[in-house]
């Protein structure tokens, strides 16, 4: 590989990168993006949602051409006991038309969309490890790569290199995180039928289903996801890595045991798993966020912890923080200076955004999670659907009972009423910002 200027180098071709690559590319600025998979997708995982408005700033009418696999028509949670579930969600057509989110597969979103990239005028390169960052003093001027002579120049570096950014340690803005701010997910696509599909979840034509569950999940804090799409499901775990180091639990072993759980056995019986992938996901919330610019440098998506854990949110983060700091290249470009002061206005659109927004409402979330025992995403649901189950049971016990019953395993599953009442105020506040 040549030494080459460019205007920008993305690293990293997920989708924060292939926004930025993009958006740039089709301004005309010359920009290279790097990627260290055969191809873009090889090494991303994610649960599967792909939102409408985030990618459609980008690529109007994307969905011509995008693929996407099914219309989300609804959105299930459920709380799972251990033979048992209470559940709760909502159905609506109004999902159709404009359509709010598609399910999709990385693999082969990524591809796609890095070859709109391609298409505008992005150079694209795999295989190829960005492994330093260039400097002249305080400021980034490239990359050097682990291909001979691969040295590359540009007036700005966009860091997208994931969870575990090696460039983001280097910029000195990303640590090696705790256990209590990552989680691992782990992910099955598993083949069905289509008329399966239909059939099980109460669907037509091309819509489609989310569901998440919390419970059974070893006494660990996490959530479960199984979304439909055209033959195949999406599958899989995310569980905070601290609880993985305690319980010991392996994670391909606690996915093969969600399986089991009656209510999904049911609707994943008689399929075949296609993949299996894990992938570490950052959950630190907004006091996790590092700087997003400097001299000649930008950060994005994982690598910049831009995820809202709390609605499943990231792959539209990423998305429009690559769009962001791609508007704010151009504007620098435009005026030849790629300083820190120039690039703020990445900063500022993010900060004006529903990123930061979303994230300052729940950012003492986090702080509460860390505060409560990882056994109460367990006990609670347990709790949950043993009331349900008492309270719909005609057995001649009268209501009035029936409630108190329901009320004192609800406190004895969060350790007495004082921490049930303090448990609740806690979770208002810091779901409230």
């Amino acid at each position: 590989m040549a030494t080459e200027r460019f205007d920008a180098i993305i690293v990293g071709a997920g989708p924060a990168g292939s926004a930025a690559a993009y958006t740039m590319a089709k301004a005309g600025l010359k920009v290279v993006m790097i990627e260290r998979g055969e191809f873009a997708g090889a090494k991303n995982i994610f649960g599967g949602v792909l939102y409408r408005k985030q990618l459609e700033d980008v690529i109007p009418e994307f969905w011509q051409e995008a693929p996407v696999e099914r219309r989300v028509v609804e959105q299930r949670m459920w709380l799972l006991g251990k033979d048992s579930v209470v559940t709760m969600g909502h159905r609506n057509e109004a999902f159709k038309e404009p359509t709010n989110a598609w399910t999709g597969l990385r693999v082969k979103f990524d591809q796609w969309f890095a070859s709109k990239a391609e298409q505008a005028g992005s150079l694209n390169i795999y295989e190829t490890v960005a492994t330093e960052l260039i400097r002249e003093g305080d400021r980034v001027v490239g990359v050097r790569t682990d291909r001979e002579d691969g040295d590359l120049y540009a007036n700005v570096v966009v860091v997208a290199d994931g969870v575990n950014s090696l460039l983001g340690q280097q910029l000195g803005i990303h640590r090696e995180w705790n256990p209590d701010q990552v989680s691992l997910a782990v992910k099955e696509v598993i083949a069905l039928p289509k008329e399966k599909i239909l059939d099980r979840f109460n669907l037509e034509g091309d819509e489609g289903v989310t569901t998440e569950f919390i419970g059974q999940l070893g006494g660990m804090m996490g959530l479960g996801f199984l979304y439909t799409n055209q033959e195949t499901v999406s599958f899989g775990v995310g569980v905070m890595v601290n609880d993985l180091k305690r319980t010991k639990i392996r994670p391909y072993e606690l996915i093969e045991n969600v399986k089991q759980h009656p209510v999904l056995r049911k609707l994943l019986q008689g399929g075949e798993s296609k993949e299996y992938a894990a992938h570490l996901i950052p959950e630190g919330g907004l006091h996790a966020v590092p700087p997003l610019s400097g001299n000649g440098w930008v950060v994005c998506g994982d690598a910049a912890q831009l995820v809202n854990f709390v609605h499943r949110e990231g792959t539209n983060l990423a998305m429009t923080s690559g769009l962001y700091a791609a508007e704010a290249i151009i504007e620098a470009h435009a005026r030849g200076d790629f300083g820190k002061q120039a690039l703020s206005g990445y900063d500022r659109r993010v900060r004006e955004s529903f990123i930061h927004k979303d994230l300052k409402k729940y950012q003492g979330l986090h702080g509460l999670l860390k505060e409560i025992d990882s056994n109460l995403f367990d006990k609670l649901p347990e709790a949950l659907n043993s009331a349900a189950f008492q309270m719909l049971m005609i057995d001649g016990v009268s209501k009035a009972e029936k409630q108190k019953m329901a009320i004192k395993a609800l406190r004895e599953a969060a350790g007495g009423t004082a921490n049930l009442i303090k448990l609740g105020l806690k979770g208002w506040r810091a779901m409230n910002g």
